[in-house]
Protein backbone atom coordinates (compact mmCIF):
# COMPACT_ATOMS: atom_id res chain seq x y z
CA UNK A 1 0.00 0.00 0.00
CA UNK A 2 1.84 3.32 -0.74
CA UNK A 3 2.07 5.56 1.37
CA UNK A 4 -0.46 8.48 1.90
CA UNK A 5 0.76 11.57 -0.07
CA UNK A 6 0.52 14.13 3.31
CA UNK A 7 2.79 11.47 5.36
CA UNK A 8 5.54 11.82 2.21
CA UNK A 9 5.69 15.40 2.71
CA UNK A 10 6.30 15.10 6.61
CA UNK A 11 8.93 12.91 5.84
CA UNK A 12 10.13 14.95 3.13
CA UNK A 13 10.20 18.44 5.32
CA UNK A 14 12.40 16.70 8.00
CA UNK A 15 15.11 15.90 5.31
CA UNK A 16 14.55 19.39 4.10
CA UNK A 17 15.74 20.99 7.04
CA UNK A 18 19.70 18.99 6.38
CA UNK A 19 20.05 20.56 2.58
CA UNK A 20 20.93 23.78 1.18
CA UNK A 21 17.55 24.37 -0.81
CA UNK A 22 14.71 23.42 1.62
CA UNK A 23 12.29 22.89 -1.29
CA UNK A 24 10.07 20.03 -1.31
CA UNK A 25 7.97 19.75 -4.50
CA UNK A 26 4.55 18.11 -4.41
CA UNK A 27 3.90 16.90 -7.65
CA UNK A 28 1.39 15.75 -9.72
CA UNK A 29 -1.28 16.02 -12.44
CA UNK A 30 -4.28 17.67 -11.23
CA UNK A 31 -6.47 16.29 -9.02
CA UNK A 32 -4.80 13.86 -7.44
CA UNK A 33 -4.58 15.12 -3.91
CA UNK A 34 -1.96 17.68 -3.35
CA UNK A 35 -4.38 20.43 -2.17
CA UNK A 36 -5.64 17.98 0.50
CA UNK A 37 -2.00 16.88 1.24
CA UNK A 38 -1.27 20.26 2.04
CA UNK A 39 -4.04 21.35 3.91
CA UNK A 40 -3.60 18.05 6.19
CA UNK A 41 0.51 18.96 6.41
CA UNK A 42 -1.04 22.68 7.42
CA UNK A 43 -3.52 21.31 10.31
CA UNK A 44 -0.06 18.82 11.44
CA UNK A 45 2.25 21.46 11.47
CA UNK A 46 0.42 25.01 11.56
CA UNK A 47 2.29 26.12 8.51
CA UNK A 48 1.15 28.92 6.55
CA UNK A 49 -1.06 27.54 3.28
CA UNK A 50 -0.45 29.97 0.56
CA UNK A 51 -2.12 30.50 -2.53
CA UNK A 52 0.69 31.56 -5.36
CA UNK A 53 -1.61 32.65 -7.85
CA UNK A 54 -4.43 35.31 -6.25
CA UNK A 55 -1.41 36.63 -3.77
CA UNK A 56 1.01 37.41 -6.47
CA UNK A 57 -1.70 38.36 -8.77
CA UNK A 58 -3.14 41.01 -6.63
CA UNK A 59 0.48 42.45 -6.13
CA UNK A 60 0.87 42.46 -9.74
CA UNK A 61 -2.68 44.43 -10.84
CA UNK A 62 -1.02 47.82 -11.02
CA UNK A 63 2.54 47.00 -12.49
CA UNK A 64 2.95 47.09 -16.27
CA UNK A 65 4.07 43.80 -18.13
CA UNK A 66 7.88 44.68 -18.23
CA UNK A 67 7.77 45.80 -14.26
CA UNK A 68 6.38 42.13 -13.67
CA UNK A 69 8.66 40.57 -14.96
CA UNK A 70 11.43 42.23 -13.04
CA UNK A 71 9.60 42.36 -9.87
CA UNK A 72 8.14 38.43 -9.55
CA UNK A 73 11.19 37.15 -7.56
CA UNK A 74 10.87 40.64 -4.84
CA UNK A 75 7.19 39.93 -4.74
CA UNK A 76 7.00 36.42 -3.97
CA UNK A 77 9.36 37.17 -1.58
CA UNK A 78 7.73 39.35 0.31
CA UNK A 79 4.82 37.25 0.26
CA UNK A 80 6.61 34.39 1.99
CA UNK A 81 8.60 36.69 4.44
CA UNK A 82 4.91 37.79 5.50
CA UNK A 83 4.44 34.07 6.14
CA UNK A 84 4.57 33.09 9.68
CA UNK A 85 6.97 30.27 10.36
CA UNK A 86 9.89 28.49 8.77
CA UNK A 87 7.72 26.29 6.51
CA UNK A 88 5.58 27.38 4.13
CA UNK A 89 2.86 25.28 1.85
CA UNK A 90 2.40 26.96 -1.58
CA UNK A 91 -0.47 25.86 -3.57
CA UNK A 92 -1.77 27.31 -6.86
CA UNK A 93 1.57 28.27 -8.15
CA UNK A 94 0.34 28.21 -12.17
CA UNK A 95 1.55 31.54 -12.31
CA UNK A 96 4.35 31.29 -11.78
CA UNK A 97 4.95 29.02 -15.32
CA UNK A 98 3.19 31.85 -17.43
CA UNK A 99 5.29 32.38 -20.16
CA UNK A 100 4.47 36.33 -20.17
CA UNK A 101 6.49 36.65 -16.79
CA UNK A 102 9.69 34.91 -18.31
CA UNK A 103 10.89 33.05 -15.15
CA UNK A 104 12.34 30.25 -14.25
CA UNK A 105 10.09 28.31 -11.47
CA UNK A 106 12.39 26.18 -10.18
CA UNK A 107 15.21 28.42 -10.02
CA UNK A 108 12.75 30.82 -8.72
CA UNK A 109 11.50 28.34 -5.94
CA UNK A 110 15.21 27.04 -5.10
CA UNK A 111 16.43 30.42 -4.00
CA UNK A 112 13.56 31.41 -1.96
CA UNK A 113 13.90 27.95 -0.02
CA UNK A 114 17.46 28.63 1.56
CA UNK A 115 16.09 30.88 4.76
CA UNK A 116 12.46 28.72 4.85
CA UNK A 117 11.72 25.36 4.00
CA UNK A 118 8.38 25.21 1.07
CA UNK A 119 6.48 22.51 0.10
CA UNK A 120 5.36 23.49 -2.88
CA UNK A 121 2.33 22.21 -5.32
CA UNK A 122 4.00 21.26 -8.70
CA UNK A 123 1.47 20.18 -11.70
CA UNK A 124 3.01 17.90 -13.36
CA UNK A 125 5.05 14.33 -13.49
CA UNK A 126 7.91 12.48 -13.16
CA UNK A 127 9.39 10.54 -16.13
CA UNK A 128 12.51 9.06 -16.83
CA UNK A 129 14.61 11.04 -13.91
CA UNK A 130 13.01 13.86 -14.66
CA UNK A 131 9.54 16.30 -13.24
CA UNK A 132 7.58 17.80 -16.14
CA UNK A 133 5.47 20.96 -15.80
CA UNK A 134 2.49 20.67 -18.97
CA UNK A 135 3.24 18.67 -22.07
CA UNK A 136 5.80 19.24 -24.86
CA UNK A 137 4.42 21.73 -27.22
CA UNK A 138 2.44 23.53 -24.52
CA UNK A 139 3.97 27.33 -24.02
CA UNK A 140 4.35 26.60 -20.29
CA UNK A 141 6.25 23.20 -21.11
CA UNK A 142 9.43 22.62 -18.62
CA UNK A 143 11.42 19.78 -17.95
CA UNK A 144 14.08 19.37 -14.94
CA UNK A 145 16.76 16.52 -13.73
CA UNK A 146 15.45 15.48 -10.68
CA UNK A 147 18.70 15.21 -8.73
CA UNK A 148 19.10 17.18 -5.69
CA UNK A 149 15.46 17.27 -5.34
CA UNK A 150 12.81 16.51 -2.80
CA UNK A 151 9.77 15.07 -4.28
CA UNK A 152 6.30 13.72 -3.22
CA UNK A 153 3.93 12.67 -4.69
CA UNK A 154 1.03 10.13 -5.87
CA UNK A 155 3.75 7.61 -8.13
CA UNK A 156 5.03 7.55 -4.14
CA UNK A 157 8.84 7.48 -4.69
CA UNK A 158 10.85 7.16 -1.94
Amino acid sequence: MPEPLADQVMRKIDQAAELYYRLVLVVGPPGTGKTTALREVRKRTGAPLVNVNLELSRRMLDLTERQRVLQVPRLLGEILKEAEGDRILLDNTEILFDVSLRQDPLRLLQGLSRNKTLVVAWNGSVESGHITYAVPDHPEYRRYPIRDLLIAGPEAMA
